[in-house]
């Protein structure tokens, strides 16, 4: 099914994979627009990496349909792969290679034809900074640069879509940032990328976002959508010497539905969004007296954390969510 330049990246419609009687992807449907930088959010366990191997071609669904480029999953499994890129956090390199036999391996992988070689090479090596060390071995590089030289080698051959599985997975906060910079720009020249992370800030970065629990969707939107739309109560930002006592007291009080740690502050969700005042007053009576409580607008983190823990919005049949 393909079906033309306007047509979305990915089109998913009640895609199920089931694990004999466990159901690890339960009836997930979602598109994802041509160039759109697109977040898919989940606890561990979640169905997130079955999803992912359903829509790379490596793993067939045992129910739903769908489509990545244009071809279908269940017929066009094949040629899906030579239309996509992966990256994963362990990034797909071979330690034992030099930067430069990375490369050559994975150009003759996605089979980029001799006469584009050279220059697709030289992309690579300039995007990753890796010119004057095309020499040296991969398992000696820094993280950062493992990073950008594993994109590079996903993208060689150009592909339409770009899955990236938690790519920033321990690399340190200034080469997060500026791989992302580099997202950006392949989203802007038409490139789809599928990224899952656990990092709020990427997740804000992403033009929508699909949050899944229990192999099922539970919200899509943009990030101010999610916010907006699917945060079940107002939050309350308790800051004391004594957060996690804070966090202990708090879930005992009524109307707080959840109390969770952030930091050195604990955010605590309630039904009332003008209980700061009485949720104060309690947390003075249980012996919190420099407690200070204030309302405040929810983070995406805060509504991943409700949604999670409180199941499926209303307004969310089945596992469409809204888009």
């Amino acid at each position: 099914m393909n079906g033309g330049s306007e047509a979305p990246a990915v089109v998913v419609r009640e895609l199920t994979r089931a694990f004999g009687e466990f159901v690890a992807v339960d009836r997930v449907s979602f598109t994802v627009a041509r160039g759109e930088i697109f977040g898919f959010l989940g606890p561990n366990g979640a169905g997130k990496s079955t999803t992912i191997r359903m829509l790379c071609g490596l793993l067939s669904p045992t129910s739903g349909e769908g489509t990545v480029a244009g071809f279908d999953l269940r017929t066009g499994a094949e040629t899906i792969k030579k239309h996509i890129g992966y990256m994963s956090q362990r990034f797909s390199l071979y330690d034992d290679l030099t930067v430069e036999e990375n490369i050559d391996f994975f150009a003759g992988i996605y089979g980029v034809p001799a006469d584009r070689k050279g220059e697709r090479k030289d992309r690579v090596l300039r995007m990753a900074g890796l010119l004057e060390r095309r020499a040296s071995r991969t398992a000696y590089l820094p993280a950062g640069w493992k990073q950008r030289l594993a994109l590079g080698c996903a993208i060689l051959h150009d592909p339409p879509v770009l899955f990236l599985d938690e790519p920033t997975a321990g690399v340190d906060p200034l080469r997060r940032r500026a791989f992302w910079e580099l997202i950006h720009e392949m989203a802007e020249t038409g490139t789809t990328v599928f990224v899952t992370t656990h990092y709020m800030d990427e997740a804000s970065s992403c033009d929508r976002l699909g949050l899944i629990d229990g192999g099922k969707i539970v919200a899509l939107g943009t990030p101010e959508e999610l916010r907006n739309r699917f945060m079940k109560g107002a939050v309350l930002e308790v800051r004391t010497s004594r957060p996690e006592d804070a966090a202990v007291l708090l879930e005992t009080f009524p109307g707080v539905r959840s109390a969770a740690l952030f930091g050195n502050t604990v955010h605590a969700v309630v039904d009332d969004p003008g209980a700061a005042a009485s949720v104060a007053s309690l947390l003075s009576t249980g012996g919190l007296a420099d407690a200070t409580v204030v309302p405040i607008t929810p983070s995406l983190e805060d509504v991943f954390v409700s949604l999670v823990e409180g199941g499926r919005p209303d307004g969310v049949p089945g596992g469409e969510g809204t888009e």
